[in-house]
């Protein structure tokens, strides 16, 4: 326990406090507090580990893009996840031109929507190269007819299928392509003043390049928020990644051929036996018809066995099994 102060002590204090000399901070020893500014008009919702573990994801959905899409615009595509940032909504929409592609993805079982934006260029550079052309974007951007949307819907609803690996480590989706927006005034899904992530991806198509905008909502991903941390992300995708080669690899194994063969015995014979050898001839072998036979997987002595026959084919009945330690 501190010292006791008298009555004059306390006098001078609080005249020292009084008259400034002494910094009421500096006597009971706390130290200055920084203070953070706070807009409650956006608030701060995603975080930087947020939107890290996003781009994570995202770069696993542009490598999936690169690889399936060549399939369907028979073209070399190269995707780069660029960044991913935290917006209000209405900036989003307000960066919107006319016309637009908008992919409005239900995120089941999560509630509510997310966006997908996919430029104009790119758009018109798919439609041609789905009819056969070369993939040239137009020199003048103009609205989509019903005919180019159409076909551009079967490429957003690949875009919306492919999206179900990336996201299974955080949690399992069946995203829906429910319709495509072209026109940038009928683009308020959410509240204006809602905070999204939106994610930027570069597309590359042949020589055509363009990007493609990913918007989620905090109220879409709220319920898994906790989830989307580096941490949590790499451990599940871990583990995940581990169940999915070991049953790769077993399905693999299960198809091999391997030569599995019986070993009847071993004999020693001279070279001028073996050139004049004849149909009739009998081999005497080191082993006795009651023996157990050693089998071959391969090179590896793995069974033993007795020799008989099925059918009208000779055949061996397994006896035991050989481990390793034996």
């Amino acid at each position: 326990m501190g010292d006791t102060l008298s009555q004059e002590e306390i006098d001078k204090l609080l005249n020292a406090l009084s008259s400034g000399e002494l910094d009421a901070d500096q006597l009971n020893g706390t130290p200055e507090k920084s203070v953070k500014d706070y807009n409650f008009a956006r608030p701060s919702k995603f975080s930087k580990d947020h939107l890290r573990t996003l781009e994570i994801i995202f770069e696993n959905y542009g490598r999936l893009l690169s690889t399936n899409l060549p399939a369907y615009l028979r073209k070399n595509i190269q995707v780069e996840v660029l960044n991913a940032e935290a917006n209000t909504y209405s900036e989003f929409s307000n960066a919107l031109s006319n016309p637009v592609l908008l992919g409005v993805v239900n995120f089941a079982p999560l509630e509510g929507n997310i966006i997908i934006e996919l430029a104009t260029n790119l758009g018109f550079t798919i439609v041609d190269r789905m009819l056969g052309g070369g993939g040239a974007p137009l020199a003048k951007s103009r609205e989509f007819t019903e005919i180019e949307l159409i076909i551009l819907e079967k490429i957003f609803d690949i875009c919306t299928n492919l999206m179900v690996d990336p996201w299974e480590s955080v949690v399992g989706i069946d995203p829906r392509l429910e319709r495509i927006e072209t026109n940038s005034q009928f683009a308020q899904f959410i509240s204006p003043s809602e905070m999204t992530a939106i994610v930027t991806l570069s597309i590359r198509i042949g020589a055509v390049e363009g990007l493609m905008n990913i918007c989620i909502p905090y109220s879409c991903v709220e319920p898994v928020i906790d989830k989307l941390n580096t941490k949590y992300w790499y451990s599940s995708m871990k583990q995940h990644d581990v169940g999915a080669y070991s049953e790769d690899i077993e399905a693999i194994i299960e198809k091999a051929k391997i030569p599995v063969r019986a070993m009847l015995g071993r004999s020693s014979i001279s070279v001028n036996d073996f050139i004049n050898i004849q149909i009739g001839d009998i081999i005497k072998l080191n082993t006795k018809v009651d023996d157990e036979l050693d089998v071959y997987v391969g090179s590896i002595r793995k069974f033993t066995a007795l020799p008989g026959a099925t059918m009208d084919s000779y055949a061996v009945r397994v006896t035991s099994i050989i481990r390793e330690e034996q």
